[in-house]
């Protein structure tokens, strides 16, 4: 709890700066600045398990890593990166493949992990974590091409008050420089995405839902759930790829939210190994909403705004999972005895928030804006 509170308000700070800043100067010291951050962190903790030095060490490096942004700051500069590089029509489906990667990836280091541990010991496994960040500074630095055009003037320029006050108001000029119709739009996707930020937190509780009774799985059932879980996220892609061709955006990720909501309720009433495993089969469009959801911001915004944009994104997805984890964690145990799929049943009825707003926005079609249309328009003037 420590290591995701303390953090939290200066990454806030440091990722609003940092993707200020990425849309005046670019996008590779947003990129490097965190990297550099993990690598400190990960020699830290190889020192901690290595000279047997106190616990609360660990709070400082994971301090210290966020004073450089974090990962709320590289996941947002990520993303802001391949909006810049990719047409209207790329965008669903490189953010649904950036999202594929993180989720995959990611899956795999947890199930890898354990067993990494026990083979090699915390020494090796945080010197491995410190070679690959080494590797991803050394790739950031000398081969990754800059995605925004910035005169050499400007990247040699020094930072004085007035550009420092410039980056710092880059929400604030996101939003009045639009119109109203547009900061509608904007305020609305951003409610929709931390709603399902939030509802996802339920994701969490499955391990303890399958250790609990009836399914009393053991280790080798527990590994099997997790990596049909991953496959949600292959079969997401496809589903983005596949429904970009044919539908709006919105459909797609009603689409994603249905089945999220299908697989919750299922799971409410989940009491054999079968229908467990089915859950994960309903939630197989479950991860197309989020990427879905950061186009659709993404083609709202000029490609002058898309770093501050989505280190909002990135901010918002770092608090709603927090508090996220804090609600669910309680309710399950204060419901755990009586109704142990509680939590499960309220994700799904917190999918009507971004369900209602959706088809708000599918309705509210202002004549004179078409999100799909706005970058052009706007930039032809």
């Amino acid at each position: 709890m420590y290591m995701t509170l303390i953090p939290f308000i200066p990454g806030i700070i440091v990722t609003f700066t940092l993707g200020t800043y990425s849309d005046h100067y670019g996008r590779r010291l947003s990129l490097l600045l965190p990297t550099i951050g993990a690598l400190l962190a990960s020699l830290g903790f190889l020192a901690v398990t290595y000279f047997s030095w106190p616990i609360y060490v660990i709070l400082i490096l994971v301090t210290l890593s966020t004073c450089f942004g974090g990962f709320t700051a590289l996941f947002g500069a990520s993303f802001a990166y391949v909006a810049d590089i990719s047409s209207s029509k790329q965008k669903n489906m490189r953010m649904a493949l950036l999202d594929m990667i993180l989720g995959v990836m990611g899956g795999i280091g947890v199930l890898s992990s354990g067993y990494l541990l026990s083979a090699v010991g915390f020494t090796w496994l945080f010197l491995i974590t410190s070679l690959i960040n080494f590797a991803n500074m050394v790739y950031i630095i000398f081969f990754l091409e800059e995605s925004i055009q910035v005169s050499r003037d400007e990247q040699n320029q020094v930072l004085g008050c007035d550009k420092f006050r410039e980056i710092l108001s880059g929400i604030v000029i996101l939003y009045t420089s639009s119109s109203f119709s547009k900061r509608v739009r904007i305020s609305m996707l951003l409610i929709a995405f931390s709603a399902i930020i939030l509802e996802y937190g339920v994701e969490g509780l499955f391990t303890l839902y399958e250790l609990n009774t009836p399914l009393c799985w053991n280790e080798i059932l527990i590994g099997y759930g997790s990596a049909a879980g991953l496959v949600t996220f292959l079969t997401s892609f496809l589903g983005v790829t596949l429904f970009s061709r044919y539908l709006q955006d919105h459909y797609i990720v009603l689409i994603g939210i249905l089945s999220f909501a299908g697989g919750m309720i299922m799971a409410n009433f989940a009491t054999t190994t079968l229908l467990m495993f089915l859950v994960r089969l309903v939630c197989i469009f479950a991860a197309m909403p989020l990427p879905v959801l950061r186009s659709m911001m993404s083609k709202l915004v000029l490609p002058k705004d898309q770093g501050v944009l989505f280190a909002c994104v990135a901010c918002l997805e770092s608090l709603s999972g927090t508090i996220s984890s804090i609600i669910f964690n309680n309710v399950y145990a204060a419901t755990v005895e009586g109704f142990a799929g509680f939590s499960f049943l309220l994700a799904a009825c917190l999918c009507i928030i971004p369900v209602c707003i959706l088809c708000f926005l599918l309705w509210w079609k202002p004549q004179e804006e078409d999100y799909t249309g706005l970058i052009t328009n706007e930039g032809s003037h």
